[in-house]
């Protein structure tokens, strides 16, 4: 870290760390504030008050922040969530992390924590059964991609398979008119996922806590799978998908390992570029 109390000059003067729009700006400086205090600016002696500046402003950037997610919070139970994303969404699919393909999380991840605000319910973790992958929720600007290329509407229902604490339901709850369902194993998790929704009022998203190879699918036409599963799971849950589809028309949409084994069936076609590394969809044959 070189010479903190110089940079912390300059963001202290910036005054459009401010603004709300400056959400990358202000995580920035926000990461970098926190890595100054875990890499040990004292409490004590002439570290004390560079210390204490640093976090008066870190609490002052969060007070930001916190108004910004309350403020969507209250558009999401007007019915108006979608609108108050859609800025959100655009720059994720025209800004410069447009084509980061990491599994890595950004300034709209603190954003959708914010809005989401979801807490852990307490209760145990279930031991995750043969087959099943440790759960790891999608980066938001993952979310925004497959959302805006799937483009959900009134008549879809979206599945998420293996949906952990619900991100994926929720956020295409508040920004489409579809039906979501998430199909998750932990029920604590599953319980988190329904207070959220319950607090945001999105009456759209309902969650089902149980083994998805014996979920009921026959009302998804989008499937959803973060790499949930693999081997021999992840084959019986494709068999199932498939299935659903030989009586209708679906899409499934995938992120992760799971895409290479995917887009090997016979039974769907990949809509355009087919990588594990940013989201994939295909539809049935």
């Amino acid at each position: 870290m070189t010479a903190p109390s110089t940079r912390l000059d300059v963001l202290e003067r910036d005054a459009s760390l401010r603004e709300p729009g400056r959400l990358r700006e202000r995580s920035d400086a926000l990461d970098w504030l926190d890595t100054c205090l875990a890499l040990g600016v004292s409490a004590a002696g002439d570290d004390a008050v560079l210390r204490q500046r640093i976090e008066a402003l870190a609490a002052e950037l969060q007070a930001v922040d916190d108004a910004l997610s309350a403020q969507i919070r209250q558009a999401i139970r007007r019915g108006e969530g979608a609108q108050a994303l859609r800025a959100w969404m655009a720059a994720a699919a025209s800004g410069p992390d447009a084509d980061d393909s990491s599994d890595r999380y950004d300034h709209l991840d603190n954003l959708i924590s914010g809005v989401l605000a979801i807490r852990e319910s307490p209760g145990p973790i279930t031991p995750l059964d043969q087959g099943m992958v440790f759960y790891q929720p999608t980066p938001a600007r993952h979310i925004f991609d497959a959302l805006t290329r799937l483009a959900l509407d009134e008549h879809d229902v979206l599945v998420d398979l293996g949906s952990g604490m619900g991100h994926v339901p929720l956020l295409a709850a508040i920004c489409s008119p579809a039906r979501c369902i998430g199909v998750e194993w932990q029920e604590a998790y599953v319980a988190s996922a329904r207070r959220c929704a319950q607090e945001l009022g999105l009456v759209r998203a309902a969650f089902v806590q149980g083994d998805a190879r014996q979920a009921d699918l026959s009302s998804g036409t989008v499937f959803y799978l973060y790499t949930p599963f693999d081997g021999d799971m992840l084959h019986v849950m494709l068999d199932r998908v498939a299935a659903e589809a030989r009586s209708r028309p679906i899409r499934l949409c995938t992120l992760g390992p799971c895409t290479e084994r995917v887009a090997r069936e016979s039974w769907l076609r990949p809509v355009g570029a087919c990588r594990p590394d940013r989201p994939a969809i295909f539809h049935g044959r």
